[in-house]
């Protein structure tokens, strides 16, 4: 129940954050749509510690910081080889090797390869991570894996 709660808070706050107007009638139909979607959601029986991972919340909050400065460090290095008028790039297909206990935390692991310009997760099976990376370059610092699935771990839980 109070995971039913805590979705109706945040689906009425994002419903205020985006809304800009705050007038009796566009509050009463943020609360009743917010209201809807909760019911509906339990009734799909879809608000449980996956679904509504309140559990999360603080330290993901310190995450997400770390992980906006990595996709900028990213992003000027692909630029970098794009721009580059000999492009050069040397794609490659590795593994790596999450210790993600929960779905969750596989979840956020993969999801923040893949939000990393240059390498995209593309599957997932126990604990290695299948990674199509655009340039070697991008692999070569096995620091900045482990550093990402410390990171990812602590925001599971771990």
């Amino acid at each position: 129940m109070l995971r039913a709660f805590g979705l109706g808070a945040i689906l009425f706050g994002f419903w205020l954050a985006l809304s800009g107007h705050y007038t009796p009638l566009l509050n009463s139909l943020g609360a009743g749509s917010s209201v809807l979607v909760v019911y509906l959601a339990v009734r799909m029986d879809v608000v449980d510690h996956e679904g509504v991972p309140l559990q999360v919340g603080g330290r993901f909050w310190m995450y997400v910081p770390w992980l906006m400065w990595e996709i900028v460090i990213a992003n000027i290095a692909v630029a970098k080889v794009i721009l580059d008028p000999r492009l050069p790039i040397s794609p490659r297909m590795v593994v790596f090797h999450g210790s993600q206990k929960s779905d969750l935390g596989k979840f956020i692991y993969a999801n923040s390869i893949t939000l990393t310009p240059g390498t995209i997760t593309t599957g997932v099976e126990g604990q290695e991570f299948q990674i199509h990376a655009l340039s070697s370059a991008d692999l070569e610092s096995e620091d900045e894996e482990k550093e990402m699935d410390r990171r990812c771990r602590h925001v599971e839980g771990g």
